[in-house]
């Protein structure tokens, strides 16, 4: 059985710059740099934007859901030797489809592949799931700077 490399809450932060409340991934469950990360967010009642939407049927947002996925793209890259210490930054989001609702509770599984990188620039096709069902996917281009 091949080993996984994990990173938990503190070694993400390490590679991200993201803080409470933006840092939108809990755990990496996998990873390869330059290659892909596997991530999960354990979406809780108490997370700040259900206050807002919607009160009394609380739903994660979209655009949250779509920087979840990019924070794992982020962990891929910025985990590379020659990106240590430096940020991922959003270039565009193509083929969004949001297909379910993320809620209190969910344990939100969060893939990005990164599938062309050529120097500061590149593309990750992301999937975010809950318990198997996909909720949204995108393709996400960045650059690092």
């Amino acid at each position: 059985m091949e080993e996984k490399n994990s990173l938990n809450t503190k070694q993400i932060m390490e590679i991200l710059p993201h803080r409470h409340p933006f840092l939108l991934v809990d755990k990496i469950e996998d990873y390869e740099p330059g290659k892909y990360a596997v991530g999960y967010k354990c979406v809780t009642y108490r997370e700040d934007f259900f206050a807002g939407h919607f009160p009394g049927e609380p739903v994660m947002p979209g655009v949250l859901i779509v920087e979840a996925l990019a924070q794992v793209g982020a962990v891929a890259i910025l985990s590379m030797p020659e990106h240590k210490g430096k940020i991922a930054f959003f270039g565009g989001i193509e083929k969004c489809r949001f297909k379910g609702m993320v809620r209190p509770g969910d344990y939100l599984k969060l893939e990005t592949r990164i599938s062309r990188q050529k120097g500061p620039y590149g593309v990750g096709e992301a999937v975010a799931s809950v318990e198997g069902t996909v909720v949204a996917r995108a393709e996400l281009s960045f650059m690092v700077g």
